[in-house]
């Protein structure tokens, strides 16, 4: 999935029909709907990009494939998620999240949100 990690900031790169646009880019805090638990975007995907294996053993609720999937770092945990747009909302908080792996990909929380820095050169 080399490619997949490219940020599509909420434009669909084509293939699988296009995709839709992204409601979510990476910086926001969200909540999964179905599991409660908070995180941050650290990158989208316009269409669902794993394996069909995959798919079948911990998608349970079925999104679909043809609309975004977010990479997620996980509050107080020190794991990622792929997760499904219809199963994501904007988190209601203005907390930051804990996890391990932010200062990967963000330089702070700034109103709200993550900010990434340049990462030119």
């Amino acid at each position: 999935m080399s490619s997949s990690m490219a940020p599509e900031n909420g434009r669909s790169g084509g293939g699988n029909g296009g995709g839709a646009r992204a409601l979510f880019s990476p910086g926001q805090v969200i909540h999964h709907r179905l599991f409660d638990y908070r995180g941050v975007i650290v990158d989208v995907d316009a269409t669902f990009q794993s394996t069909e294996e995959w798919y079948e053993a911990v998608a349970r609720s079925r999104p679909p494939k043809d609309k975004p999937w977010y990479h997620v770092l996980v509050d107080g945990a020190p794991h990622t998620t792929y997760v499904a747009e219809k199963n994501l909302e904007l988190d209601s908080s203005t907390e930051p999240i804990n996890h391990p792996m932010l200062a990967q990909f963000f330089l702070r929380f700034e109103g709200g949100r993550y900010i990434r820095g340049d990462r030119a050169n």
